[in-house]
């Protein structure tokens, strides 16, 4: 674990701190008020993001040093976001009835998930799901929501004791 946390800013497609500044990837419909968001919108909310705990693949990636509790993920893990379904928002095992994200992916973009404290507690049906701090796709398209970084970007962030993102609205 790192010894210190540090908040990172996401701004101008960049995501700075901790005397680092990584091209970073975003919602796909730009960054909107917390109040403002909503499930399946696209957009990446504004506030401070604080990173929960950090997901990964071990049969990808060694376990990556972070500042905060980390797991790694299996084929059957999974998370809801159906915000008729009482496990909104939370991790599920599959197979899973209600609409859901698989965690367990072959294009690589959730070897490290970073889940972020976004309508975890309490959790609000329909304010959005899984957003999450991710492995960017290789031409940083954007995201359903999250902010994604390329993967040595994100190990260096987490090493660097990344503790949370701050998202000017």
């Amino acid at each position: 674990m790192a010894t210190s946390l540090v908040e990172f800013l996401l701004q101008d497609g960049l995501l700075t701190g901790a005397g680092h500044s990584f091209r970073a990837a975003h919602g796909r419909s730009g960054v909107i008020p917390a109040t403002q968001k909503r499930e399946g919108d696209g957009a990446t909310p504004s506030g401070f993001l604080r990173l929960v705990r950090v997901l990964y693949r071990a049969d990808r990636i060694p376990p990556p040093a972070c500042a905060v509790l980390l797991e790694p993920i299996g084929p059957l893990d999974g998370w809801c976001d159906d915000p008729a379904d009482p496990a909104y928002n939370k991790p599920v095992r599959l197979p899973y009835a209600a609409s859901h994200e698989e965690l367990w992916r072959n294009d690589h973009v959730y070897d490290v998930i970073g889940v972020l404290d976004w309508n975890l507690d309490p959790v609000t049906p329909g304010r959005g799901s899984a957003i999450f701090f991710h492995v960017a796709t290789a031409d940083y398209a954007p995201t359903a929501g999250c902010v994604a970084l390329a993967l040595p970007d994100i190990l260096a962030a987490l090493r660097a004791g990344l503790s949370g993102i701050r998202v000017p609205g």
